[in-house]
């Protein structure tokens, strides 16, 4: 019991443990790369022309409704409400999936998801309301790997289970229902936030500033400035809390203050890049991982192949863990070569989307679907880290709610004109080629602004070291610094 006390009295492992756990659990969906195979089976009965052309956009579009309502809504509501809130859509989507039965029911399943989807956003930004600004990387860091060994371990599972158990489609999604519910129980452990990001008394906000203002014009830079910036942010939790939150006061601020957080995100050109490749590339990855499963259905069909979509996920999801841990020992200056790294691995992406399009080898299209999620995990951990790195943490949720938005108002532009019945309403093979396109076309225009930017920045070092030997002086470059 004194172990229990003071682990909840630790500050940041206890909301840490609880979150990685729920985290764990709520992404062990064991039925879910059997999505496809299941609906289009004797289980649902619908034709592969309704999932494709129907079904699917319904939860593209209820994502993006839910999308930006959702992200101020968890701010103001404080982050854990809406952690169970998406634990309770997920418990309703797999009774839906395992009981429902009829495409009505199956359509309201997709609305059903895009909540589910959209209050992702409140996994990561509760932690950082809960715990000190020191303990961010450590608990960042705990909370990817529990979603990552949750969702391999679910795929791992759901593919033997198929494999060596025979187990049935309805099964899985059962199994799915006990662990998601398991995950929306263990949601309410999580503690109560005391601040928010946007949502602040007015009277906290303006005295906050006053005091980091004074720390600011006296110079302190030093360790005792940083303990002065926690207490700063320790006292901004209290002011945060109670009354103030949800005052009329705290709303009329939270305007002024998103207005302010959104003029910093976008101020450098530098950002602006690294988002518009974060929008562009997103939208294209939802995309192709929205449809990869009626993709492989198409090669070779459930009811007569064997499938094994488990183990790829599962493969692809490691495959791209540590491309993404890789980043970390990678030393390049990324404000010379990042744009142009972006151009480059889009270019492989491109690639080997158009090989998913036109191989018919079932084996061929799992191995391009490996290479390009891997590619995709490389990339988007650089842009995450480039943008983060020179963001406040406001800011930051501001820019990663607005870029998930935009993605989302891609995707949906390109499910309206593509894949939507109503529109083109194309076969999976035309897809698949036009989203191999749209990923060259993002190649292009970042090799040629890469190539732009490495030329411009290698050319101001070069001038700046020859007026260095010029003036007889020793010059450090600040492309070394």
């Amino acid at each position: 019991m004194g172990y229990w006390a003071k682990l909840k009295s630790s500050g940041w492992a206890y909301p840490t443990i609880v979150l990685s756990i729920y985290g764990f659990l709520a992404n062990c969906r064991v039925a879910e790369p059997f999505l496809t195979p299941y609906l289009i089976g004797p289980n649902k009965n619908i034709s592969e022309e309704v999932v494709t052309n129907y079904l699917f956009p319904v939860w593209t579009y209820s994502y993006l409704a839910f999308l930006f309502p959702v992200f101020l809504l968890t701010d103001f509501l404080k982050y854990k409400p809406v952690i169970m809130v998406q634990g309770l859509f997920l418990v309703s989507n797999y009774l839906l999936l395992s009981f429902a039965p009829g495409l009505p029911a199956m359509t309201f399943l997709q609305v059903n998801f895009g909540i589910v989807t959209s209050t992702e956003v409140a996994y990561f930004s509760y932690i950082y309301s809960v715990i000190p600004l020191k303990s961010y990387q450590k608990a960042t860091s705990y909370l990817r790997s529990a979603m990552l060994t949750g969702y391999t371990f679910g795929a791992s599972l759901g593919q033997m289970l198929v494999s060596i158990g025979g187990v049935d489609y309805f099964y899985l999604n059962a199994i799915t229902l006990g662990i998601v519910c398991a995950a929306f129980l263990v949601s309410f452990w999580l503690p109560m936030p005391k601040r928010t990001m946007f949502f602040k008394a007015e009277e906290a906000v303006g005295s906050l500033s006053q005091k980091k203002g004074s720390l600011k014009n006296n110079g302190q830079r030093d360790s005792g400035a940083d303990k002065d910036g926690e207490s700063l942010d320790d006292e901004k939790m209290e002011h945060a809390g109670g009354a103030g939150w949800c005052s009329r006061e705290s709303v009329i601020t939270a305007g002024p203050l998103l207005w302010k957080s959104f003029k910093e995100s976008y101020s450098s050109r530098h950002l602006v890049y690294w988002s518009l490749w974060w929008a562009l590339a997103t939208a294209g990855y939802m995309q192709i991982f929205n449809y990869i499963q009626l993709k492989w259905d198409h090669i070779e069909p459930s009811a007569t192949s064997s499938v094994y979509n488990g183990a790829v996920e599962a493969v692809s999801s490691v495959v791209g863990a540590a491309a993404a841990f890789s980043v970390s020992f990678i030393r390049v200056t990324w404000a010379t070569w990042g744009e142009l790294t972006l151009g480059l691995f889009s270019a492989v992406c491109s690639g080997a989307v158009y090989l998913m399009a036109f191989t018919s080898s079932i084996w061929a299209c799992y191995a391009a679907y490996v290479l390009f999620k891997s590619c995709y995990m490389f990339l988007i951990t650089i842009t995450i880290f480039q943008i983060a790195s020179n963001l406040s943490m406001e800011c930051y949720a501001l820019t990663f709610g607005i870029n998930t938005f935009i993605a989302l108002l891609l995707q949906t532009i390109v499910t309206v004109v593509v894949v939507d019945e109503t529109a083109l309403g194309l076969d999976i093979v035309t897809q698949f080629i036009i989203y191999g396109s749209y990923y060259a076309a993002i190649s292009v225009l970042f090799l040629i602004r890469g190539t732009y930017t490495a030329c411009v920045r290698r050319r101001s070092v070069d001038q700046t070291e020859m007026k260095g030997k010029e003036s007889g002086g020793e010059v450090i470059s600040t492309e070394r610094f």
